[in-house]
């Protein structure tokens, strides 16, 4: 035996480890509890409004979510509400063999961390869309209660996440809201004001109507004048009928006058200014109001989309009550380690005969 050590000392070292490692994993290695959970992430389906103002602020989904959930689960946050609900330090450092404990039951929260991922998987099947939780504890009821635990905060974090992010929205909206309301209000109160200053509903059909009566008072000019153009063929220009024909073309003519600087003149208040400024105050009034039901459509749209954004974590398999141990896996452990230490040794084995064949 002693000739074999010191001719393949590799070979020893290597069954040497390979015992060692079978003895730690059969007979030192205490039992771990493994409890299972596979969960998805859901959403109320609610019909869009038609009118999708806040469309560019919804948040993605699917495996987005998911991976937002299992980085929450495995977070420093979560460490600390677990700390804050069971006795997790109490628990890995008092429980397990050497190498399997916590050795500072008072380590910093970064060392505690670094357990903490060792004893939770979460895994995500992309395929399958699910997230699956598996929670490590040297008891079944630890690795249970911790399971459900996490699937517990783990919905309450995506659900006030998604809310707070939905809340935020309703209430710049509502502010945007008041502010166009009163930015209305304003706007109507000018065009009210603009119209009882001027004593007119509305400029325009003013505008509209004295066009009208010009055209008409035009036409009768016309008429007149060709009545006069008759009598002067056969009438003196003394006579009544003349004189009274171009009476009643200076009062066409006076009165069309008239008219005209009532519609436009450079100075004073023309109704073509009067009607300019009207324009302008209606297409503000106007432009606010559709404004204004823009964001109130907005608003009730995002109130929906605030439910749209609350994810419900639905457990497809729920925590299991483990009852017996499935950690660690003491033969699949072993198995490995010797294949590997066997491998080692034949390579360094390799390499001496090699060395050797080329002394010789």
């Amino acid at each position: 035996m002693n000739r074999f050590i010191k001719q393949h000392p590799h070979w020893a070292l290597a069954l040497a480890a390979i015992i060692a490692v079978a003895f730690y994993w059969f007979a030192w290695a205490e039992d771990r509890y493994v409890s299972r959970a596979t969960v998805v992430l859901e959403s109320p389906q609610i019909a869009p409004a038609e009118f999708n103002f806040s469309s560019l602020l919804k948040s993605g989904g699917g495996n987005g979510d998911l991976l937002l959930l299992r980085e929450h689960l495995l977070s420093v946050d979560m460490l600390k509400k677990v700390q804050q609900e069971l006795p997790f330090r109490q628990h890995y450092s008092e429980n397990g063999d050497l190498f399997a404990r916590m050795w500072d039951a008072d380590a910093p929260i970064e060392e505690v961390h670094k357990y903490f991922k060792k004893r939770i998987k979460v895994e995500l099947d992309e395929y399958a869309g699910v997230l699956n939780i598996e929670v490590q504890a040297f008891t079944p009821d630890f690795a249970h209660v911790m399971a459900q635990l996490l699937l517990q905060s783990g919905e309450a974090h995506m659900n006030n996440m998604g809310q707070r992010l939905a809340e935020e929205q309703v209430r710049f909206l509502e502010r945007q809201l008041e502010r166009l309301e009163h930015r209305l209000d304003d706007a109507r109160a000018d065009l009210l004001t603009y119209q009882n200053e001027h004593g007119l509903i509305s400029p325009l059909q003013t505008v509209e109507s004295l066009n009208q009566v010009v055209g008409t008072l035009e036409g009768e000019l016309a008429r007149m004048q060709a009545r006069l153009s008759a009598a002067q063929s056969y009438q003196s220009t003394r006579s009544a009928e003349m004189v009274q024909i171009k009476n009643e073309i200076n009062a066409l003519q006076t009165q069309i006058e008239r008219e005209r600087n009532r519609l436009a003149q450079e100075t004073g208040n023309a109704l073509n200014r009067i009607s300019a400024d009207y324009q302008t105050l209606e297409l503000k009034a106007q432009f606010a109001q559709q404004t204004y039901s823009s964001a109130l459509a907005a608003l009730e749209n995002t109130r929906i989309e605030a439910a749209r954004k609350l994810k419900q974590v639905s457990v497809l398999q729920s925590p299991l009550q483990p009852e017996y141990a499935t950690q660690p896996e003491r033969l699949y452990n072993t198995s490995v380690f010797a294949i590997i230490a066997l491998f080692i040794a034949f390579i360094i084995n390799m390499l001496l005969l090699i060395i050797k064949d080329h002394r010789d």
